[in-house]
Formats: C-alpha cells, structure tokens, sequence
C-alpha cells in the first residue's frame, strides 16, 4: 500500500489507527465510506477537519467501528478509560522536552496550598520566556494563595487510542503582576480563560525546577 505522511491531528490520528487495525489503504476506506480519496486524505491531515455528521458515520461503519469512538467521545468521563498498552514504555523527558510540551500554551493545573490542603485549580497559560502566565479573578483562592513560598503548575495530556501520554510538572515562586510595564508585558499574550468572567488579575509563574515524564506504546 502506499501512504501518504500526514500531520499529527486528533481526529485524523484516530482515523488512521482505525484504519491501520483495518489493514486498508485511504483508497479502499474511502471507497467503503463513499468519499473521495483526496477528502479522506484530507481529514487526516488538516487541523481544521470537521467532517459531517453523516460523513463520520459512514467513515465509521467502514472501518468497523462508531462515530463517537472516531470523533474522540468520552469528554464527561475522566481519560485513561481504555485498556492500557501491553508493552508500554516510561521515558523522563529533559527540561528542553518538557519546555517544549508547555510551548505552545493551552491548560494547566496551578498547584497550591489552601486552607481544605493542597489545590489544583484548571487554568489556561501561555508562556513568557520560560515563565508561566495565567489570569484569574482577583476574589479566587489563586490569586489570595499566589504569594506562597512554593508552587507548582502540572500540564498533561493523554492520547486514549494509542494509549500514550505526557505530563510535565513545574515549580517555584508566582507573584501577581500589578506592575504597569509587567501587566502591558503579560497581556501581549492574550490568554483566554475557558471559565470566561472578569479575571483580570495575571499571576506570573518563575519556574525554578521542571521535570516530567511520557509513557507511549513500544
């Protein structure tokens, strides 16, 4: 069979794990789902695929499985439902892997003492430098516990369909940024709370110590 290399999508890496269990080629898949070759090549590839709901289904039923399962079902349940790898390998990453995994932003979980004990609270981030920023309301826990003497801040993420996975963990010292030239330096950022609201207050992570680890399929 010849292949074509594509990008690492969600739905397009699902879509060519069912379709390798399968054993069939994009031409044969497509011709079972009634599509063209070149659109099946295209939801493989593109970041911004969002096939109909009639498509997937047929999709789907070719390669022998569902449309929730091939659109990535299961965001009410926690991850790690699926069975693990037989042969699973555990790397720790270096500190240029784990800064690399944080690159690119997106939601984390700001690590901190409350007065219930420790609290891990969701926030999205993007990176400054090698610093962490995030915004929250003024009233939170966060932004009233910032100022302690240790945090931490844990990003992962969990791929169910080819049982892999990364988590990255760093720690050290935030401030709330109330600074005019610092506050104008974190908002160049555009951080976008999910949680939506006022939260108006940045906290800036210095991260002191950075460690993680990654388990993928042998």
């Amino acid at each position: 069979m010849t292949e074509t290399t594509h990008g690492a999508t969600d739905l397009g890496r699902r879509i060519r794990e069912h379709r390798s269990r399968a054993g069939l080629s994009t031409k044969e898949t497509a011709t079972r789902a009634g599509m063209a070759e070149t659109y099946l090549d295209y939801l493989e590839s593109a970041p911004e695929a969002a096939p109909t709901p009639g498509a997937l289904t047929r999709l789907a039923s070719a390669l022998g499985t569902s449309r929730p399962a091939l659109a990535g079902a299961g965001v009410d349940r926690p991850p790690g439902q699926q069975p693990a790898h037989p042969h699973p390998v555990l790397e720790s990453l270096t500190r240029r892997e784990c800064r690399e995994y944080l690159g690119s932003g997106g939601i984390g979980r700001f690590v901190f003492d409350d007065t219930r004990g420790p609290v891990a609270t969701p926030v999205n981030f993007r990176m400054l430098g090698d610093d962490i920023v995030f915004r929250t309301s003024i009233w939170s826990s966060a932004a009233h516990r910032a100022m302690q003497r240790g945090v931490s801040f844990e990003v992962d993420y969990i791929d169910e369909a080819f049982s892999e996975g990364w988590s990255v963990l760093a720690s050290g010292r935030a401030h709330l940024v109330v600074e005019a030239a610092e506050v104008a330096e974190v908002a160049r950022l555009h951080v976008r709370p999910w949680a939506g609201g006022k939260r108006e207050t940045y906290i800036r992570i210095t991260v002191a110590a950075l460690t993680g680890r990654r388990i993928r399929a042998r």
